[in-house]
């Protein structure tokens, strides 16, 4: 028993002494080795991400221009048409009739003509023998004339009339895709209605949006000395599908918007992109990857660093202690890394990994990974 009381009461001490030196301020904990890394410079790829919308190179709303029921539907959703190829047949009373009018307009103005030539062809050899006046010849030669004119408004009515039932046939103006079909057979439309749209995609556009701040360090970024150089200096872009594929075409931008968007404070980019196999449709949407080169990049794993608010910090190795060093970073594609922009410089020494044990100061012994 004295046996056991005895290491109970060494246990007591031993625990006392350790409390009393946790408690005690001159009291150090024995240095802790951290794997760390030496910052150098390297070449890095950025990207940044924007979503975007594609359209076809032309995408045409198909109305009708004349007043009428649909008689016919020549294609589907989804067909692909030819320029000048006809997607749909209208039935238009008023253009019938109209050219039934015209029609009977000409007739009436070219018997008008005869009748009057007619005339002038009687009185002409008379007045020359002055059997009638030279009044009569001249007035003779007015109707004349008068009946040309009305023969000539009456062929352009007749030209207005069949070109109004030529309408009747609705044609596709390009080549493309039919989109969706919005009547059916019967349905009373006129030129207020869009039946289908055909949408060119042999090449297509990805439009985007970059904010005003973007858009500034966007184009300080870019080379050359003027909006089109720097265009023409873009890196080819990336497409990526809603279903996370990559499309297999890279893409260019064409054109960045003169103006910013008052309402929205954002400026639009066209992007083209060639469509050979027709895999991009009108109306879809992706986003973009816009590549960016870095050379002498400093670059850190992202579990060397850590959040203070909205503020990124890491661990900076200074002799045999460490400093809390505040940064600026820009994330890699690979979402593993950042890029610092500011607060390191080659050749600085950072905590890699345990950063969550550290604290401000504290002394470490260091091991290169």
């Amino acid at each position: 028993m004295n046996a056991k009381v005895l290491g109970f009461g060494l246990v007591a001490m031993l625990i006392l002494a350790s409390c009393e030196n946790k408690q005690n301020p001159g009291y150090t904990q024995a240095p802790q080795e951290y794997p760390v890394m030496t910052v150098t410079e390297q070449t890095e790829v950025l990207e940044s991400v924007y979503p975007a919308t594609i359209r076809g190179r032309e995408d045409i709303e198909i109305r009708p221009r004349v007043d009428g029921f649909i008689d016919a539907i020549y294609v589907d959703e989804g067909s692909i048409v030819k320029k000048g190829q006809t997607l749909f047949k209208i039935n238009s009373p008023q253009a019938e009739q109209a050219l039934t009018s015209a029609q009977a307009a000409l007739t009436s103005a070219q018997a008008q003509v005869n009748t009057a030539k007619t005339n002038v062809d009687r009185i002409r050899p008379l007045a020359e023998k002055n059997i009638v006046s030279n009044v009569q010849l001249m007035t003779a030669e007015d109707a004349y004339q008068t009946a040309l004119a009305g023969l000539a408004q009456a062929e352009a009515a007749l030209k207005n009339a069949q070109a109004t039932v030529s309408w009747t046939n609705v044609t596709s103006p390009v080549d493309g895709l039919v989109g969706e079909i919005s009547f059916r057979l019967g349905s009373l439309v006129n030129s207020n209605h869009v039946l289908t749209t055909v949408s060119n995609t042999s090449n297509v556009y990805a439009y985007f949006s970059m904010d005003e701040v973007s858009l500034m360090q966007f184009m300080e970024n870019m080379e050359g000395k003027n909006h089109t150089e720097k265009i023409a200096n873009l890196p080819e872009v990336t497409l990526t599908l809603k279903d996370k594929s990559v499309y297999s075409e890279k893409g260019k931008v064409e054109t960045i918007a003169g103006m910013t968007n008052t309402g929205t404070g954002s400026t639009n980019f066209r992007v083209e992109f060639p469509n050979r196999q027709g895999v991009l449709r009108s109306g879809t949407t992706g986003t973009v990857s816009i590549p960016r080169v870095m050379d002498n990049a400093l670059v850190i794993p992202q579990k060397a660093t850590f959040a203070q608010q909205d503020k990124r910090l890491v661990y900076k190795v200074q002799a045999d202690s460490v400093v809390q060093t505040l940064l600026t970073v820009i994330p890699t594609p690979d979402g593993k890394n950042y890029v610092v922009t500011s607060g390191l410089s080659s050749g600085d020494v950072v905590v890699t990994d345990g950063i969550i044990t550290l604290s401000n100061g504290r002394k470490i012994i260091a091991k290169s990974i």
